[in-house]
């Protein structure tokens, strides 16, 4: 499914990173939590940080002039993740951020149905945008500031 010239759909481009895509996309139509596990590392890491921070660093990001790239919510778990270029979880350090990349799986959810727990905050748009990390890093500074100032 084609969004325009050079690209595809968020549902497309999500899948693109599983082993068999037709079977992701699948597992999105019939799981009823609309939720797929994906690997990371291969078109994306993730960085995730505590809701008690992330929330006000993806708030930053969202002001910014510039589209933000996808940002997942795990609402029972308190944690917010970035999307960000591969090997950006390998290179990452940075206390209390999580990375996950290349030989770790992510939890999912369909790219327009936010049916369950794991929702995007900012959704993909099948462009293959994603959070710069120098962007993400002043972005966490930012909020980690407006956060000590109260």
């Amino acid at each position: 499914m084609s969004g325009g010239a050079g690209r595809t759909s968020a549902v497309d481009w999500l899948a693109a990173a599983a082993p068999d895509p037709a079977a992701c996309r699948w597992e999105w139509e019939r799981n009823p939590f609309g939720i797929a596990l994906l690997p990371a590392g291969r078109l994306w890491d993730v960085l995730i940080l505590p809701g008690g921070l992330g929330r006000p660093t993806a708030d930053v990001l969202a002001g910014r002039p510039g589209a933000p790239g996808p940002v997942l919510a795990d609402e029972r778990a308190g944690r917010i993740g970035f999307l960000v270029p591969p090997g950006t979880a390998a290179r990452w350090l940075a206390t209390g951020v999580r990375g996950a990349g290349r030989g770790t799986w992510i939890v999912v959810p369909h790219p327009v149905r936010n049916a369950s727990l794991i929702r995007w905050l900012v959704p993909p748009d099948g462009s293959g945008l994603l959070t710069d990390p120098v962007v993400l890093e002043l972005a966490l500074h930012e909020a980690a500031a407006r956060l000590a100032r109260g």
